[in-house]
């Protein structure tokens, strides 16, 4: 055991205030209501433990005693095979595989454009920001299947796809009015308390203007 684990008692989640891979953890963090330390880290210099612990210096980085983890999807599965109420994934292995399928999709198709979109400014997001709109556009009828994303319960699923909603004005994306699905899913999500608990000081003020 290395000596930063073995004085975290606590499980600690290394995390940066804008970054919806680390918001998703959050999220799942708090609609478990999981006790955790949060460490916030900047745009600059990591924190020495951050880079002893993960090999990647990435975030979200997950320490629990002696396990550090630190993929985002990973970490969510984990938590919700730890902390086991409320379940956040199917128990049907069909279920859960379709689920794990969803999660990738949004992974590879809506998260590299909200990445874009935080690199860039101005004309040069005008292209990532048409892309994200048309792929959402495109998903109105998943929407408007179920209750939550393509299920009846919220899912680790919902956890993934809240956070690109949350910052879509953010980047300038306004939702057009055939997107009312979409628009009504947000709503009732973003009021849940374990969103509202996952929001960083930051991630609030991107929908304050």
């Amino acid at each position: 055991m290395s000596q930063v684990t073995s004085r975290r008692s606590v499980m600690t989640l290394f995390s940066r205030a804008a970054c919806p891979e680390c918001h998703r953890v959050r999220i799942v963090l708090a609609e478990k209501g999981i006790s955790h330390e949060l460490v916030e880290v900047g745009d600059g210099e990591l924190p020495e433990d951050l880079l002893d612990l993960n090999p990647y210096h990435s975030v979200p980085t997950l320490v629990d005693r002696e396990l550090v983890l630190y993929e985002g999807r990973v970490i969510m599965e984990y938590l919700d095979e730890r902390f086991p109420h409320p379940p956040l994934m199917p128990v049907d292995p069909v279920a859960r595989a379709r689920a794990r399928l969803v999660m990738y999709r949004i992974e590879r198709d809506w998260y590299p454009l909200l990445a874009e979109l935080e690199r860039r400014s101005g004309k040069a997001a005008a292209k990532p920001r048409k892309q994200l709109l048309e792929q959402l556009l495109s998903s109105v009828e998943l929407f408007a299947a179920m209750p939550y994303f393509l299920s009846e319960e919220y899912s680790i699923v919902d956890s993934t796809v809240l956070p690109v909603l949350w910052r879509l004005p953010h980047h300038g994306i306004e939702l057009p009015r055939q997107a009312a699905a979409i628009q009504d899913y947000a709503g009732r999500m973003f009021a849940r308390p374990g969103f509202q608990a996952s929001l960083s000081e930051v991630e609030r003020d991107m929908r304050k203007h």
